[in-house]
Formats: C-alpha cells, sequence, structure tokens
C-alpha cells in the first residue's frame, strides 16, 4: 500500500495552513522542502501534514518559531526535554497574567480617579496642550 502524498496546494488544504505560511516554514527550515522531480511538482507525504499541525498547535501554546524549532529537533523520546521547554513557556505565560493583571489594576485605578467636567479635568491620563 503506497502512502499518499500531496503538493504543496493539497497540503495546505490538508492542514488548513496556507501555501506562503509552507513556503515560509520551508525557508525558515521548520520542514523540509521535498526535491522537485524534473516533470512534475514536489510531493509532500503525510508526515509534512504531521509536522504541519503540530506546528499549529505549538503556535496556539504560545511557543515562538524559534521555541518550535527546538521541538523538532528533539528526539521524539526525549519527554524529559519537552517538558523542561514546555515547563518554562508556562512560567512565561503565568508571569505574563499576572503582569496582564497588574496593568489592569492600575488601569482600573485610572479610571476610577477621574472625574471631569465642562469646566475642569482631573484625569491622570488628559494632556495638557499648553504652547507658550
Amino acid at each position: 500500500m503506497s502512502q499518499k502524498s500531496y503538493t504543496i496546494s493539497g497540503l495546505a488544504k490538508e492542514s488548513g495552513v496556507g501555501v506562503e505560511t509552507i513556503r515560509y516554514y520551508q525557508r525558515s527550515g521548520l520542514i523540509a522542502e521535498p526535491p522537485k522531480p524534473a516533470s512534475g511538482y514536489r510531493r509532500y507525504s503525510q508526515d509534512a501534514v504531521e509536522e504541519l499541525l503540530f506546528i499549529m498547535r505549538a503556535k496556539k501554546l504560545g511557543f515562538t518559531l524559534t521555541e518550535i524549532s527546538e521541538l523538532l529537533t528533539l528526539d521524539s523520546n526525549d519527554i524529559e526535554s519537552r517538558k523542561l521547554l514546555a515547563r518554562a513557556k508556562l512560567e512565561l505565560i503565568q508571569q505574563k497574567i499576572t503582569d496582564l493583571k497588574t496593568m489592569a489594576s492600575s488601569l482600573e485605578a485610572v479610571v476610577h480617579s477621574c472625574h471631569s467636567s465642562a469646566e475642569t479635568c482631573s484625569c491622570p491620563l488628559r494632556i495638557s496642550r499648553t504652547w507658550s
């Protein structure tokens, strides 16, 4: 039984990734570009579909393309290294959540301290434009 193969447009359709994105991933070294036969189109295997789906899942989890490249270079059985990378990403995301909550609290305080009327405005976000 032969394995199914795809042209680049078929690969794009099967994986839900645009053709230009696939080409970008090839230039970036995330996925391999198969050789082009003299009389036809490049053919991509089911493995290319799986690689693209992995890249898309990793992006949704917040991994950068550099981090995804690192994940792709790891041996599939190297669970400990994958776990370390995932833990580092989780810690970064948790720190960003903490920072965003702090920013939200600060903005909330600014919003509550803004009191304005036609005559006066005591909003800390107000910019005074007095020119000399």
